[in-house]
């Protein structure tokens, strides 16, 4: 049987000439970790084709499973290795979309590779991932069978020929925990002091657990238990980098007591005994318990450090200050899809006679902790002479946390989407229109103080919030505010003003900022009916740097992902990041902090990031950009079905931003699916591209835009464009959007392409039929239907007729005619007509 890559196999990849070299066959003298191991499976499809007959080195024996698509066969290795191959020897009954998947614990699974198309026969991957359990699952079948291998083989090596196992205890005298105590005479600590004639004893009750603090994340390798007569009947060994979530190392059932010792494989820094079923009336005993830790080969990954080659930090002695601005510019300028990115950091103090103008990929933040700490007596301009005056692509920029005092008195800030104004005092007026008053449709402002008046011109559409102003001049169809003192009365029935008093819940950005000669992390607290700039009362924490791993150019993701098992947050300088693997976030309270648009790409179908259902998880400043082979979700906050309540301590999305093409083809179905509740999405554009490298109706084809699956989710500032389906698909209960800003697909081949359930064009934002209750202000789309301006879309907006459904000032535009529709929500609202640009209202619906 000959092996071949499979990106030489599909069709799909047959471009890419940069593979790895052709591994020795299976009759080479390499062993795979897998033969002979334990194996288990979904199902099989009889006795003859049992799971291990796919491990079993034989190649005329086989698993098969039952009839279904979702089925999955997978190996226990024994100990972690380091995989780096994966051959799967297909029967005719071969999977065409397929997984193989990566575990320590068999339960929390990381995708090692995403494989579609196949054509069956000998498929060879080669993959990058650390863990005890590999498994193939497949995703759809090639034929009216199951799956079925001949063989499944898992190549790499074993941590067991890298270190032994300590037989020293690393638990002995270490601070111990536990679920309860009988009495004062039998303390958790005395399972750990070495004594065996000293006892740790629970209450009589299920479950209790005892724990240890081990002082720093280790490899584990075994622990030993020595019960007393009050034994644990059916228990589980976990382990833990933070104390709070935990992954199980060892299920035992069934014990019957005494001294034993347990082989176990995994990381944390502490260790505990969670016992679900006494074997006795009494509680839990245990004279003594001891871990043993051994070494993977792989250090630690230490926090803390330097701020990488693209991080420009200056003061306002920095010679030749104005040279750095400008010199940055003029490779960013016109840059939209470089791989150049950059980030400076102004320290504290006094900045004189400086003009910062901001290109792609470039972010400006004061070190301050407050804005009025880092003053700029100049500009930071953003205008659009590279466009020939048109705004409408200055796309991916920031500016954060500082006080400007404008030269001229105004402040010129002309941007488009995914350009935030965050955290900024401005001496003067803001000027959001380009030079000349050319075209322009961003925009957000947040945490700000505007002393003077604000002037968006030519501005389409802008959301601010939490802020203040001194005026705001005019509007062009859509100008949204939630929080900010000195806003405009709502007036949309005759006007582009949608002004709510306050914000429902926000939480501030976290941001990187200077403790004398320390960097630190603030994290802002959540507010709730805000109004106005959260600063300088300041309310949060603060998280040194050591506490986050500095992730910087060339770092891989089995590395970052080792970082959060470890506990660390991430924080990603600027640079281009290329993902093998998931980045798994499973820590509560996790942040994960992006400088200078910090890119992430995932490769070979892998999904860029995973969040698990867990609370105050911060994600903000960064871009994930598709890569060429297709990702189901390229982010997802939650895990399907979760259900637990987060509004005390909510997840937030913030300047988190979505591209699939224009950097080159790109491929996802969907974009953002948000499974967890309460999340907050502040700001976010996530963007099927129209325009650069790789586009094209199939050729980046993304399904989804914004998936909300979750309950009490709220999007403040929701940017979501040309998706081949469904831009924003809300399925959870009391969902809330403040301003949405969208633009429909503008290559739709025709209009039988998108036509559904006999209605032509998918909506805009579509509630599920299935909500009750759904609130939202503050809502655009636009038709601009280059490939064919002979459709006509039915509706921009579709949500079930409910007294709990409340749409409050929504539009529809034609943008020159180029295709119309012919209701705003449903089916009321008056249709678009002729090429004036005139938007179609709907103040409320229903």
């Amino acid at each position: 049987m000959r092996w071949r890559p499979l990106g030489v196999a599909l069709a799909a990849t047959a471009a890419l000439t940069a593979l790895p070299a052709a591994h020795p066959s299976a009759g080479a003298a390499e062993i795979p970790l897998s033969q002979g191991k334990t194996a288990t499976a979904s199902s099989v499809e009889n006795a003859g084709t049992a799971a291990g007959k796919a491990v079993d080195g034989d190649t005329g024996t086989r698993w098969s499973s039952a009839a279904g698509d979702d089925q999955w066969l997978q190996v226990d290795l024994g100990a972690t290795a380091s995989v780096t191959r994966v051959e799967l020897a297909w029967e005719a009954a071969y999977a065409k979309d397929y997984k193989v998947q990566i575990s320590g614990d068999g339960t929390t699974w990381t995708d090692l590779k995403s494989v579609t198309g196949s054509d069956g026969g000998a498929d060879s991957l080669d993959v990058s991932g650390r863990g005890r359990y590999v498994r193939m699952l497949g995703v759809h079948r090639a034929t009216p069978y199951g799956y079925s291998l001949w063989e499944f083989r898992v190549f790499g090596g074993t941590d067991a020929g890298q270190a032994g196992c300590d037989s020293g205890n690393a638990a002995k005298g270490r601070p111990a925990t536990a679920s309860s105590t009988e009495n004062a005479g039998t303390p958790a600590s005395a399972a750990f002091d070495g004594d065996t004639a000293t006892r740790w004893s629970s209450q009589a009750a299920d479950p209790q657990w005892l724990q240890v603090d081990l002082g720093a994340v280790k490899d584990i390798c075994k622990v030993d238990l020595n019960w007393e007569a009050a034994y644990a009947k059916d228990f589980r060994i976990q382990a833990s980098a933070d104390g709070q979530n935990w992954s199980t190392l060892k299920s035992v059932t069934g014990a019957t007591g005494g001294t034993a010792s347990y082989d176990v494989s995994g990381s944390g820094r502490y260790v505990r005994i969670y016992g679900t079923a006494r074997g006795t009336g009494y509680g839990y005993s245990l004279w003594e318990a001891g871990v043993h830790t051994g070494t993977s080969g792989l250090p630690p990954v230490q926090g803390g450090g330097d701020l990488g080659p693209n991080v420009i930090v200056v003061d306002p002695s920095t010679p030749n200050l104005q040279q750095k601005f400008d010199d940055v510019f003029a490779r960013q300028e016109s840059a939209q899809f470089g791989t150049g990115r950059y980030q400076f950091l102004l320290k504290p103090g006094t900045y004189n006679g400086i003009n910062a103008q901001l290109g792609f990929y470039t972010s400006i933040s004061g070190l301050g902790l407050n804005p009025d700490d880092t003053q700029i007596n100049g500009d930071v301009t953003v205008d659009a002479g590279w466009f020939n005056g048109n705004a409408t692509q200055n796309f991916w920029r920031s500016a954060e946390n500082f006080a400007i005092t404008p030269s001229n008195g105004t402040d010129r800030w002309a941007v488009a989407q995914a350009a935030p104004f965050r955290r900024i005092h401005v001496k003067g007026g803001l000027n959001l229109a380009p030079n000349g008053y050319g075209w322009a449709s961003g925009g957000y402002i947040a945490d700000s103080k505007i002393d003077g008046t604000v002037g968006p011109y030519s501005q389409q559409q802008w959301y601010t919030r939490d802020s203040s102003v001194g005026g705001w001049t005019n509007g062009v169809w859509n100008m949204t505010f939630s929080g900010v003192q000195g806003a405009p009365a709502t007036n949309f029935d005759s006007g582009p003003y949608t002004t709510l008093d306050t914000t429902p819940v926000s939480r501030e950005k976290p941001f990187l900022y200077l403790d004398g000669s320390t960097y630190k992390v603030f994290v802002p607290a959540k507010r709730t009916n805000a109004r106005g700039v959260s600063w300088p009362a300041n309310a949060g924490t603060s998280l040194p740097l050591d506490r986050f791993y500095v992730v910087k150019p060339g770092a891989t993701a089995a590395t970052i992902n080792a970082a959060l098992a470890q506990g660390l947050n991430l924080l990603f300088t600027p640079g281009v990041y290329h993902l093998d693997q998931t980045l798994d976030v499973t820590r509560p309270d996790t942040v994960v902090l992006g400088l200078g648009l910090a890119t992430l790409v995932p490769d070979n179908g892998v999904d860029a990031m995973h969040v698990a259902d867990v609370d105050g998880v911060r994600l903000a400043g960064f871009l994930i950009d598709a890569g060429p082979v297709n990702s189901d979700t390229l982010l997802r906050i939650g895990t399907p079905g979760a259900g637990a309540d987060h509004s005390a301590n909510p997840t937030t999305m913030q300047d988190v931003f979505i591209r699939i093409g224009g950097a080159g083809p790109g491929l996802a179905t969907n974009s953002v699916v948000v499974n967890s509740d309460d999340v907050v999405v502040d700001h976010t554009w996530i963007w099927r591209a129209d325009h650069g490298s790789g586009v094209g109706w199939d050729t980046n084809r993304a399904d989804y835009g914004l998936r909300v699956n979750g309950d009490d989710v709220l999007a403040t500032g929701l940017f979501v464009e040309h998706f081949n389906k469904y831009d924003v698909y809300w399925s959870g209960e009391r969902g809330r959007t403040i301003f949405f800003q969208n633009e429909k697909a503008y290559d739709v081949p025709n209009a039988a392409a998108v036509t559904h359930d006999g209605i032509v064009g998918y909506a805009a934002y579509k509630v599920a039929d299935s909500v009750t209750t759904h609130e939202a202000w503050g809502l655009g789309s636009y038709c601009n239907f280059t490939a064919d301006p002979s459709i006509v879309q039915t509706h921009g907006f579709q949500v079930p007729v409910t007294s709990g459904i409340k749409m409050h000032d929504l539009m529809v535009i034609s943008l020159g005619g180029k295709g119309q529709y012919a209701h705003v929500v449903n089916s009321t609202g008056a249709p678009t007509s002729g090429t004036d640009t005139v938007p179609s209202k709907v103040t409320s619906f229903p």
